[in-house]
């Protein structure tokens, strides 16, 4: 994701969310150095994601799929390749946190092996005032570093 796609990604969030991110937060995302991503089929931006890696651990901060694009695995795909980037990163665990009336998102963490461990009360605005958020985590495969020696 670069500053040029902006327009595009706040177009979709507005879409999707009824409070959704603003430009402003996609644009501090990526000036605090965050992983970002776009998935584009030319020039249309389908799908889009932030994650943020401090030492061992990764945090999806956002992850949407373009309503045309929703239904046909963008969001699964999009997943595993932010799984494989943590991974990459030594990362051993993602977090992500979700709204429990997001069953669609909530399905497709559960599938993909994210559990349960927490609950942040009123984490999120909603139209009854604040909605809670389910904290998940998937525990990343380890990726040994190869080509190194141990000295002997």
């Amino acid at each position: 994701m670069a500053e040029a796609d902006l327009d595009q990604v706040d177009e979709i969030e507005r879409q999707i969310y009824s409070f959704p991110w603003t430009r402003g937060n996609f644009a501090d995302s990526l000036r605090s150095g965050y992983d970002a991503w776009v998935v584009r089929d030319q020039e249309l931006l389908l799908g889009y994601c932030i994650v943020m890696v401090a030492l061992d651990e990764a945090h999806l901060l956002n992850i949407s799929v373009a309503p045309p694009a929703q239904g046909q695995g963008l969001g699964r795909r999009l997943l595993g390749w932010v799984e494989q980037c943590a991974a990459a990163r030594h990362a051993q665990s993602l977090l992500l946190e979700v709204r429990p009336s997001n069953l669609v998102a909530k399905s497709l963490y559960e599938r993909a092996g994210y559990e349960r461990i927490g609950l942040r009360r009123g984490y999120y605005p909603s139209m009854r005032g604040r909605e809670d958020a389910i904290v998940m985590r998937k525990m990343l495969a380890v990726h040994p570093v190869s080509g190194g020696t141990d000295g002997n």
